[in-house]
């Protein structure tokens, strides 16, 4: 073989051996971190959730709601809070919507019997009741039979919502009877009553009484301990946005959402 034979032969070599390097690297790279394949597997979040929530978590889940629109531009959080019943009702019935956070195990049952949950719903925090005074209790409430005091006016949840079931099982434990002057859809409206001072007093939850400030004043009693409420939460099974729903979950059920809930008064599931 010529010199010159021998170096063509050799600059080929080199050249195929600078062609595989470039084509694994090339493969390397089509499977990276920032290839399209790793951003199809984790797409970017975008669009609207819908969450339907009892009245109960409105100002935590609003909280959280800024938080995830904040961590994720392009999306949007917006709720509809009120009676659990009311919001399982309208879910059966085909109200569109992406999450489902009741105040009861019962009222979620409402919605997966039908099969418009998906997948089991998970117990994200629980709540315990709590009386709402007039501020500074000058009607001197300091137990569940006080309630019973005649001319005080008291009001209480329907005992179709969660709050006003856990009422019925309270006043039921401590033996006490009372004809409360109205039964409101959902907790916000009990309060109010007391806020507005049309009625004396309200069986609530203590979130509640601690998210109204000194509008009120909360009494403590310990019938609560025997109707405390378990709070769960699911995705739905027709829900418009599942990825970005699924997001928002996830960001109520992490250390960082149960922090502001459990700062709201809601206990640890």
């Amino acid at each position: 073989m010529t010199r010159s034979a021998h170096w063509t032969r050799r600059m080929l070599q080199v050249a195929g051996v600078s062609t595989a390097a470039l084509l694994t690297l090339s493969a390397c790279s089509s499977s990276g971190p920032g290839s399209d394949q790793g951003s199809s597997s984790s797409p970017k979040l975008s669009g609207t959730v819908t969450v339907f929530a009892a009245a109960s978590l409105e100002e935590s889940f609003e909280a959280l709601g800024k938080t995830f629109e904040k961590r994720h531009p392009g999306t949007r959080v917006t709720f509809n809070f009120g009676g659990s019943d009311t919001l399982a009702a309208s879910i059966t019935s085909g109200a569109p919507a992406d999450v489902f956070a009741a105040a009861s195990t019962r009222t979620m049952a409402t919605v997966t019997d039908k099969g418009d949950a998906a997948g089991t719903p998970a117990t994200f925090v629980r709540n315990r009741l709590e009386i709402a005074t007039l501020p500074g209790n000058p009607d001197r409430i300091t137990s569940l039979k006080d309630l019973a005091k005649p001319g005080l006016k008291v009001v209480l949840c329907d005992r179709t919502v969660p709050c006003g079931a856990a009422a019925r099982q309270a006043l039921d434990a401590g033996g006490v009877e009372l004809t409360p002057v109205s039964y409101e859809q959902d907790v916000k409206s009990a309060l109010t009553k007391v806020e507005l001072q049309e009625a004396d007093a309200a069986v609530v939850y203590r979130t509640d009484v601690r998210a109204a400030g000194d509008k009120v004043t909360g009494v403590d009693f310990p019938e609560s301990a025997k109707a405390v409420n378990d709070y769960p939460i699911t995705l739905l099974e027709n829900a418009p946005n599942p990825e970005t729903a699924k997001a928002f979950i996830a960001l109520v059920r992490s250390a960082e959402g149960q922090k502001v809930l459990s700062g709201a008064g809601f206990l640890k599931p």
